[in-house]
């Protein structure tokens, strides 16, 4: 992986604008931007776009390569090496890896095995097997009879970058329409509905119970250890004010416009789903993310389930919303969710910052990846 030194002939989308122009790379940094023509020949873009790396705060993809099939396990480090390469090849150069902590009721969850996830990590982050830079994302799921034990044996061992705090409860957040639940779990598990009502009843059973006393100890060991807290699903305004008290950051794709809006409304980021903005709206039934986008309530863009959807749901932005500009929705996959986690070296094409960097080429309405840097050495 060959550093770049100069990047010429493209359309480099800045922050608050698009320039055709040229840029240099000097020890995995941008050293110099300018416009026009180079002053010496570097990589030709040909008139393809050049775009930030792209940063992920909540990818669920990892699981499934980990998982592939009901009751099959992959090997950790080829199943987490795997899903680095498709990362990389989605145009993502910054990902946070989502990982669950705390077995469901029903025994869904990683358990145990989220330690062999976190450890294949771990290893390929030390031999630099890595193309994309992998940092952590933590997802408690709060009614979780082991959520807190293992909450604080895995930040004693690993480095975590966010924390989001989940109740998949049903009757709430995502699920207060039972009936949206049912849908939602009947197709993904195919059990049947009688099965599915005795899973309801029992976590409707247990779960007040044990959020009202995991919650506060799970935001308890984030400010401890100052790591950055997410709300998930916030539905109503009693939610989005707890939120608030807990000192909240990142709302995760909330519910409805109205928990949107109080969100965004004091200063907490709300992120919505790619694919949501592709497919024109939830698959659970939710508000859409294009309707926060009209609303001028949606700051970030996340991948979720489909890698690919980051680039493509940026692009298609602009084409939903007149308003919005190609930089603006560039932002919401870059600048936006870099600011929302404290990373001030990266997320925006600027002199001093890192050479994480995309090149786009547009095919009738699709973006596509053609090349991919990564602190200025190619990794796709």
């Amino acid at each position: 992986m060959d550093p770049v030194t100069v990047i010429e002939n493209a359309e480099i989308v800045l922050p608050e604008r698009i320039m055709r122009g040229w840029l240099a790379v000097a020890d995995g940094q941008i050293e110099e931007i300018g416009e026009g023509r180079a002053p010496e020949r570097g990589i030709d873009l040909d008139g393809d776009y050049l775009i930030p790396g792209l940063i992920e705060l909540h990818t669920d993809h990892l699981e499934s390569h980990y998982a592939p099939r009901p009751k099959v396990r992959w090997h950790p480090l080829g199943a987490v090496l795997a899903y680095d390469a498709q990362i990389a090849s989605s145009g993502i150069t910054t990902v946070f890896d989502s990982l669950r902590a705390g077995v469901d009721v029903d025994g869904g969850g990683l358990g145990a095995e989220l330690v062999e996830l976190a450890e294949a990590i771990d290893e390929a982050r030390r031999h630099r097997l890595f193309r994309c830079d992998h940092l952590t994302h933590l997802r408690c799921e709060i009614p979780s009879p082991d959520v807190v034990e293992t909450v604080e044996n895995f930040v004693a061992r690993y480095p975590v970058g966010l924390m989001s705090l989940m109740d998949h409860t049903p009757g709430q957040r995502q699920f207060r329409d039972i009936g949206k639940y049912f849908n939602y779990y009947g197709g993904k598990t195919g059990k049947t509905a009688d099965e599915i009502n005795v899973a309801v009843a029992e976590k409707q059973r247990v779960n007040g119970e044990r959020a009202a006393v995991n919650r506060p100890a799970l935001v308890g060991l984030a400010q401890q250890r100052g790591i950055p807290l997410a709300s998930h699903d916030d539905t109503t305004l009693d939610e989005v004010d707890q939120s608030i008290k807990e000192g909240v950051v990142l709302a995760e794709f909330p519910t409805t416009v109205e928990a949107a809006r109080a969100s965004h409304r004091q200063g907490i980021t709300v992120m919505m789903g790619a694919p949501n903005l592709i497919r024109g709206g939830s698959h659970s039934g939710n508000v859409a993310a294009e309707t926060l986008a009209q609303e001028g309530v949606l700051d970030i863009l996340s991948s979720d389930y489909v890698p690919a959807s980051l680039l493509m749901a940026a692009f298609e932005l602009p084409r939903r919303i007149r308003s919005i500009s190609l930089p603006e929705a560039i932002r919401t996959v870059t600048r936006n969710p870099a600011q929302a986690t404290g990373l001030k070296d990266r997320g925006e094409i600027g002199a001093g910052k890192r050479a994480d960097l995309v090149r786009v080429r547009v095919t009738g309405e699709t973006p596509v990846v053609r090349q991919v840097w990564r602190s200025g050495s190619r990794i796709v």
